[in-house]
């Protein structure tokens, strides 16, 4: 019978290794010392205390100081985001690794152990098939063995590594150990399987061992590998980390930068807008409206401030006016006159302050508890007070039901305002209509005086308004009526407009939502 003869592995011998032993020196050093002479003063004998006390405060007002500048630059974005990712990153390519490795280890001993197991399943294939024992492991050298075991436990075959010697291990059949120390290279570990093989004689034991060591070498090369390559990988993704966030985070820098420049004496300036679309373009044109938006308010409440000192100075003047007249006359004075100009302009003062005080608290959204209102209470009671003291004429036949839900004072401020209105700019009548339709309530206020420009309809609204037509701001009003509707209407849920009325003049039609 022929047999097939298997091919020579190739043998790598490994070096042994020795332990050597590191020698230590002791270097003896001398300390020397200096001794002062003895005719130094007892004060150069001090300064070194005190210098050296300036050191110690130095050197801990530099600590505090770094260590405040290390809390500082941890707080950034920047050092954050990048602290984060290589973290992040080093951590998972560690852990990575870790597995990889043990896969590796684990799947290249597997191979070993498959090799070995193979070949010990051919040799006892062979032996079952007659094949001659002392030829079937010639070939096995290097980083394998293999021995054939009688019944009795006796070595009867074996490679050219092992000839002569013993069983390299007690192994029970199909079995398989990792073992180090064999009598081959006692530095290697190998993987050893018995495989049985039945023949008439009894049943032999076929041992092969396969070396461990070159599986273990390459895990080694590639831990090594790993262990070059993970530090340099996490440091470019940390540098490029840096860099990134810096660039990406240099337009916040100018935005912060050019926000704090804006000041009272520049309050034009805007913050600059990348061209990159991105959330930090969208942070500043939303800075940039919120600038325009104090600045405009900050432009009002300069307007409001010089007009109403302006409306203030008005009525005060008339009253230093009379009384000064008083003073240099005092055997002309006419009391009635005095008293009655005093108090007019007290009355136009109050009913300005008054009118201040309310847009304020408009401005502050201070509401008081609301009630329910009857707007046609209003107009009429309005409508008779201002019919005492004009000839206008007032229609109110389409003056229906109409409730709300609102401050009465405020309600009662829109509907006098308007009435006031219309009766100061109106030839000879005034018509105001009240109506309920579709859950609102509708106030309607027409005039036959000149009307208002298309192009003021808006701007009528305004605080201290002033307009380049006949309804300007003329005698017995102060610029704040219009301004007041508008503010208690809009604080009501509720629209107020001007237009044109069919009497020739104004109309003003307030929208409040009706109490139900």
């Amino acid at each position: 019978m022929s047999t097939s003869k298997a091919s020579p592995t190739s043998w790598r011998s490994t070096s042994t290794t020795c332990d050597g032993r590191s020698m230590r020196r002791s270097v003896g050093r001398r300390s020397r010392r200096f001794v002062a002479p003895a005719t130094e003063s007892t004060s150069s004998v001090a300064e070194p205390g005190v210098a050296s006390l300036e050191r110690e405060r130095a050197h801990r007002l530099v600590r505090a100081a770094t260590r405040r500048l290390q809390r500082i630059r941890f707080r950034s974005i920047r050092v954050r985001t990048t602290l984060l990712a290589t973290v992040v990153l080093g951590a998972t390519l560690l852990l990575g690794a870790a597995g990889l490795l043990a896969v590796l280890d684990q799947r290249l001993t597997d191979n070993v152990e498959r090799s070995a197991r193979l070949r010990a399943g051919d040799v006892a294939a062979l032996i079952e098939a007659g094949a001659p024992l002392d030829r079937l492991a010639a070939d096995d050298v290097d980083e394998s063995l293999l021995q054939v075991l009688d019944p009795t436990g006796t070595v009867v075959a074996s490679s050219s590594n092992v000839d002569g010697q013993p069983p390299v291990l007690d192994l029970p059949v199909g079995s398989t150990r990792t073992v180090a120390g064999l009598a081959l290279s006692p530095e290697q570990r190998f993987v050893v399987v018995s495989e049985p093989a039945t023949v008439a004689q009894g049943r032999y034991v076929v041992l092969a061992a396969r070396s461990v060591d070159p599986a273990e070498d390459s895990v080694e090369a590639v831990r090594n590998l790993l262990f070059v390559a993970i530090p340099l990988l996490v440091a470019a993704v940390a540098s490029t980390t840096w860099f990134v966030t810096g660039r990406a985070l240099r337009p916040v820098e100018a935005i912060r930068a050019e926000a704090e420049a804006i000041g009272a004496t520049a309050a034009g300036r805007r913050v600059p807008e990348p061209a990159s679309g991105d959330e930090v373009a969208l942070l500043a044109r939303t800075l940039n409206d919120m600038l325009d938006r104090l600045e405009q308010a900050s432009d009002r409440q300069r307007r409001f401030v010089s007009d109403a000192s302006h409306e203030l100075r008005s009525p005060i003047a008339t009253i230093r006016n009379l009384v000064e007249v008083a003073r240099s006359d005092p055997e002309g004075l006419d009391v009635d006159v005095l008293t009655a100009g005093v108090l007019a302009e007290d009355l136009r003062l109050q009913h300005l302050v008054d009118d201040l005080l309310l847009l304020a608290r408009l401005d502050e959204g201070r509401r008081e508890p609301a009630t329910a209102v009857d707007l046609d209470d209003l107009v009429f009671e309005e409508a008779r007070r201002t019919r005492a003291a004009t000839p206008i004429e007032f229609d109110l036949t389409n003056v229906s039901g109409g409730q709300v839900l609102g401050n009465p004072k405020e309600l009662q401020a829109v509907v006098r305002n308007l009435i006031d209105n219309a009766a100061r700019h109106a030839r000879s009548k005034v018509v105001v209509t009240l109506l309920r339709r579709a859950g609102r309530v509708i106030l309607t206020v027409d005039d036959d005086g000149d009307g208002i420009a298309p192009q003021d309809r808006d701007a009528v609204f305004e605080r201290f308004a002033r307009l380049d037509t006949s309804r300007a701001r003329d005698q017995g009003g102060h610029g704040l009526g219009l301004a007041i509707v508008r503010d208690v209407v809009m604080a009501h849920g509720g629209t107020v407009a001007a237009g044109g009325s069919d009497l020739g003049g104004a109309t003003f039609v307030v929208d409040l939502p009706a109490h139900t």
